[in-house]
This record gives C-alpha cells, sequence and structure tokens, in this order.
C-alpha cells in the first residue's frame, strides 16, 4: 500500500507540474496580438493529418526520415503501456491487460521490436551529431544548452528502451521460473536475447525487474516536465501549428489596415476607415508579433533544414532562419520570466529587434521562402523577419542605403530603377 501511495504521488506531482509549466508557455504565446487562423479548418485539418502525422516534409531526406519515423511511431506506440504501468502502481496489479491474450503478446511483441528500432535510431542520431558531425547541426547559435539539449533527450530515449527491455527480460526469467505474481505473459522477441545476462537468484531477478519499471516511469514523467525547457517540445506543439500554419501562397505579404485605410482614403476622398486603435507598424519586441509567430517560435525543432537551404545563409551572411526562431523563443522566456517576477507592466529597456536579433540578420534576408519550405512543421521565420523590417522602415525611417535608393525610386519614378518613366524603352533604341 506505501508503494502505491508512493506511485501515486508521483503520478499527480508529475502531471501537475507539467501542466503548471505548458500553462506559462501558453500565456507566453498569448503575449502576441491576435491573428485570425479559424478559416478554412478542413484544409487546416488535412494540413495537420499531412504534415504533422504523416510527416511529409521531413521525406525530402529520406534517411533521417526513416530514422525519425521510428522514433517517432515508437515514442507513440510504446508509451501506450504507460496506461498499463499506471494501473498496475495505482493497484498493485502486474500485467493487469494480461488477459488480452494472444492480443497482449503481439502487442508486447511489437513493442519490443520497436523500442529496439528506437534504441538504434538514436543511437544513429547521435553518431550523425557528434562524431559525423553534420554541418546543420552546428551554427553561432547551436552552442551550449542547444547542442547539449539533442544529445539529452537521445541518451534520455536510449536508458529508457533499455529499461524497458531489461524489465521485459527480467520479468520473462521471473514467468520461467514460476514465481508468483509473475504469471505468464507476453511475448518477448528482443528481451530474449538478454536472458543470458541475468542471473539466476530470484530476489535479484525482482530487484532488476523493480528498478527497471520505476526507472521507466519516472523517466517518462521526467521527462515529460522536461519538454517545456526543451525544443522537444515540438512533439505536441507540431500538431497545432501545423494546423494553425499560414494557407496563403508562400510570399503574400499580409496587408496592414492602417495603410490600407490610409490608400483607399486617397483614392476615394468618400471612404470612410472604421475607427481602430492605433497602433505601430511592424514589430520590435514579441508583443508586436502574433501569437502565431510565437508558437511557430515554441514549435521550432532546431534541425537546421531553413538553414541549411538559406542562400544569404549560403554565401556567408548572417542570417539563419533557425536563430530567429530561437531568438524570439529566448525574448519570449525572459519576457515571461520578468512577468513572473516584477508583473505585467515591467519593462527590462530590451527588445528582440537589436538586443537579440541585429539589422544585419533581418536585411540579409532575400524573402525567397526557402527556410518556410524546407520546414518539416511549416514554421514560417520570413514572418517575423518581415515584421521587423516593417518597424525599422515605417516606425525609424532606418534601412540600408540600397533600400532606401529603391524606395526613393519608387516614389519618385514609379519602378525600383533610377530611370524616369519616359527613358525605360532607351534599351530598345537602335534595334
Amino acid at each position: 500500500m506505501v508503494v502505491q501511495i508512493i506511485f501515486v504521488l508521483l503520478v499527480v506531482a508529475g502531471t501537475a507540474l507539467f501542466a503548471f509549466n505548458a500553462r506559462k508557455v501558453i500565456r507566453n504565446i498569448k503575449l502576441g496580438k491576435a491573428a485570425n487562423r479559424s478559416d478554412k479548418p478542413q484544409e487546416r485539418l488535412m494540413t495537420m493529418l499531412k504534415v504533422a502525422f504523416g510527416q511529409t516534409k521531413m521525406a525530402v531526406r529520406p534517411v533521417p526520415f526513416l530514422l525519425h519515423l521510428v522514433v517517432y511511431l515508437g515514442f507513440v506506440i510504446i508509451n501506450l503501456e504507460v496506461l498499463e504501468i499506471v494501473i498496475d502502481g495505482i493497484f498493485g496489479t502486474h500485467r493487469v491487460f494480461a488477459g488480452l491474450g494472444g492480443l497482449y503478446n503481439f502487442l508486447i511483441g511489437s513493442f519490443e521490436l520497436l523500442a529496439a528500432g528506437v534504441w538504434l535510431a538514436c543511437a544513429i542520431f547521435l553518431i550523425r551529431r557528434n562524431v559525423v558531425k553534420l554541418k546543420r547541426f552546428s551554427g553561432v547559435e547551436m552552442k551550449s544548452w542547444p547542442k547539449s539539449d539533442a544529445n539529452y533527450i537521445l541518451i534520455t530515449e536510449i536508458l529508457l528502451m533499455s529499461a524497458f527491455l531489461l524489465m521485459n527480460a527480467a520479468d520473462a526469467k521471473l514467468q520461467a521460473l514460476g514465481v508468483a505474481h509473475y504469471q505468464q505473459a507476453g511475448a518477448f522477441p528482443v528481451s530474449t536475447w538478454l536472458l543470458g545476462l541475468l542471473p539466476n537468484n530470484i530476489n535479484t531477478l525482482i530487484f532488476i525487474e523493480r528498478f527497471c519499471w520505476w526507472f521507466h516511469i519516472v523517466g517518462i514523467f521526467g521527462f515529460l516536465n522536461y519538454l517545456p525547457y526543451s525544443k522537444h517540445f515540438h512533439i505536441m506543439l507540431a500538431f497545432p501549428n501545423t494546423y494553425f500554419s499560414n494557407l496563403n501562397p508562400k510570399g503574400e505579404f499580409t496587408n496592414m489596415d492602417s495603410v490600407t485605410n490610409e490608400v483607399k482614403a486617397m483614392l476615394d476622398p468618400s471612404f470612410v476607415p472604421a475607427e481602430t486603435a492605433p497602433g505601430k507598424f511592424g514589430a520590435k519586441d514579441i508583443q508586436d508579433l502574433t501569437w502565431v509567430n510565437l508558437l511557430n517560435a515554441y514549435t521550432c525543432t532546431e534541425c537546421g533544414r531553413c538553414t541549411s537551404v538559406c542562400p544569404a545563409n549560403m554565401t556567408g551572411k548572417l542570417l539563419s532562419p533557425r536563430k530567429i526562431m530561437m531568438d524570439t523563443r529566448d525574448r519570449m522566456e525572459e519576457v515571461g520570466k520578468n512577468i513572473d517576477k516584477h508583473g505585467a507592466d515591467h519593462q527590462d529597456g530590451k527588445s528582440l529587434l537589436d538586443d537579440y536579433i541585429s539589422r544585419e540578420e533581418i536585411w540579409a534576408c532575400t524573402s525567397c521562402n526557402a527556410c518556410t519550405e524546407a520546414c518539416p512543421v511549416n514554421i514560417d521565420p520570413l514572418g517575423i523577419i518581415v515584421e521587423l523590417r516593417r518597424y525599422a522602415v515605417m516606425e525609424e525611417s532606418v534601412a540600408p542605403a540600397s533600400i532606401n535608393a529603391m524606395l526613393g525610386n519608387v516614389e519618385n519614378n514609379g519602378a525600383p530603377w533610377k530611370y524616369s518613366p519616359a527613358d525605360r524603352f532607351n534599351w530598345a533604341e537602335g534595334d
């Protein structure tokens, strides 16, 4: 009974702590401005099923796609066993679903094969990151914590799968020895190979089985509460992020109501714009971005696919789309901590633009949308870059000389070039 009480307290504490941290993340996302993403529900649902569940955008790189698919399926399916572990932990039973007979044997056998696949895939991912050192896993933003984060998760997955298989191996041996409480149940195609490593002493086997059982469940709740601090929160956020992703053609910029009304009033003197609260143009800090932009930042997997296809980054420019998303998330976290410590009205004198993302970065972007096309979970770094540019140009009138020259030409000549409209066809003379 004491063990059951300890288990219940673990489940309640682990779930409550996760809910507490998840609420902070949701609060931080809500710091952004309103954005209407309730249109086209069927198309949004299909996008989520295709991109988040089907992982279709990852298939561009077949090897990591297959490895990630194994880890993804393993994470989802193996954790179905958590239901049995929770019931056993609360009521003091052992393999409570054993009554399913052949179906139970099939499930446990399938879980073992998946666990072996997850173990192997995580080991390969570790080698790719730390031995092969693929270029897209490096960069100025991939230092210290971001670099260690992925390794921590991969090592944790390997340990959890090892504990699961070792638990089953000890269980199988205790079943073979006819120990009470360990009824004949389950099929063990993988853990059978571990039987030779285990002792024949019953007490030692029970200790190994119980230790691995506790390690597995404690590890799962530990992993759950690690997610809000990790890039691996995309395990949960990828689904709402793809559902609320931008369905408009890539490269189609959003119009600002204040500017649109200004133009309409110039063209039609009778036009009376609706009353709107005054606001700033573009974004200087996270509160000026939309909640969709902020959800994007929390969903970033830091995989580097966006940066690896960025033409500006390829040519040595300072821009890294991955860093844009990571900086936005870091700024959100900082603002959230300030709210917790000092209240909602606290101003720390910092902003996303300049303190986190430099002017050089935002003006290096070519607006080609290669990053948004490459992202496996439909994140849109360009959306943030454009808003930061808008602030610089429309609020501060600060832009690179080449941009100012182009804007001046548009204003004076009706085109980006320095030639007047009357001279546009001079190139054709003499033909």
